[in-house]
């Protein structure tokens, strides 16, 4: 059998921060976790999402450093319909979490944003835009 992706994993300054960002685009993480060095929560699909402090990454790395040069990944979140990309953005970025790109209609036809969770990691929002003739 191949290997196969199992988990993404996060690194992060500040787990409480961090994780009360991704509760706000839905996912269930119980609040107990915010003084917890790692975390893991399963996604749909078996997908495991994880985040580690950089604490618990130098205890075995020490000398491991965040990258630096811009971020090498993104997560991206599927929205139902446009307009809830639009308020999933707005209230994120009311929340005091900067928008890195305005929510904007994509060439290939999705509505898209990107935010910057706490770490200043990439998170995208999406969703199909309605065919041409319905709007």
């Amino acid at each position: 059998m191949a290997p196969q992706i199992a988990v993404v994993e996060l690194v992060v300054a500040d787990m409480a921060a961090s994780l009360a960002f991704y509760r706000r685009l839905g996912l269930d993480v119980p609040p107990e976790a915010d003084a917890e060095p790692h975390v893991q929560v399963a996604l749909p699909g078996g997908l495991h999402l994880a985040w580690d402090t950089e604490e618990t990454i130098r205890s075995f790395d020490p000398d491991w450093s965040p990258p630096s040069g811009g971020h090498r990944a993104a997560l991206a979140f599927a929205c139902a319909d446009p307009a809830e990309v639009d308020a999933t953005h707005a209230a994120l970025v009311a929340a005091g979490h900067p928008s890195h790109l305005d929510p904007w209609d994509a060439p290939w036809g999705m509505r898209y944003a990107t935010l910057l969770d706490p770490d200043g990691g990439a998170v995208d929002l999406f969703a199909p835009l309605p065919p041409a003739s319905e709007t």
